[in-house]
């Protein structure tokens, strides 16, 4: 079965290339990014299934819970230097119904409940 994650108009051709930027994402997770796929994958967290570096359009999130159109973005140190473009990409996916969760990344490595915790909340918050 097939997710029903929402789309932005991209080119075939993009999407593909989009699809094989994503699995190289998978393939070399930051730190932060694989201790926090590791607490979310197999429906871990309470049940919810999430998806990892999920091409949404021109975007690679880095996960994602189709059934709460929830996106969480870790942020580590090179998200200090582009805050302005961080802003323009959320509100694009806000846009189009999208719900983004921002998570740093020194959080997820030094204190993971409290990160977890943030996103039950925010998925509570969906509900």
């Amino acid at each position: 079965m097939k997710d029903n994650f929402p789309r932005l108009e991209v080119s075939p051709e993009m999407q593909r290339k989009m699809i094989e930027i994503a699995r190289q994402f998978r393939k070399e997770p930051t730190k932060s990014e694989n201790i926090l796929w590791q607490a979310l994958r197999g429906k871990k967290l309470d049940g919810h299934k999430f998806r990892r570096q999920q091409p949404i359009g021109n975007f690679i999130v880095d996960f994602y819970n189709s059934p709460y159109r929830l996106i969480i973005e870790v942020d580590g140190s090179v998200h200090n230097n582009q805050v302005e473009l961080d802003q323009a990409r959320q509100e694009i996916l806000e846009l189009i119904g999208l719900n983004v969760l921002r998570v740093k990344a020194k959080e997820v490595e030094k204190n993971l409940p409290f990160v977890l915790q943030q996103i039950r909340s925010k998925i509570s918050e969906l509900k």
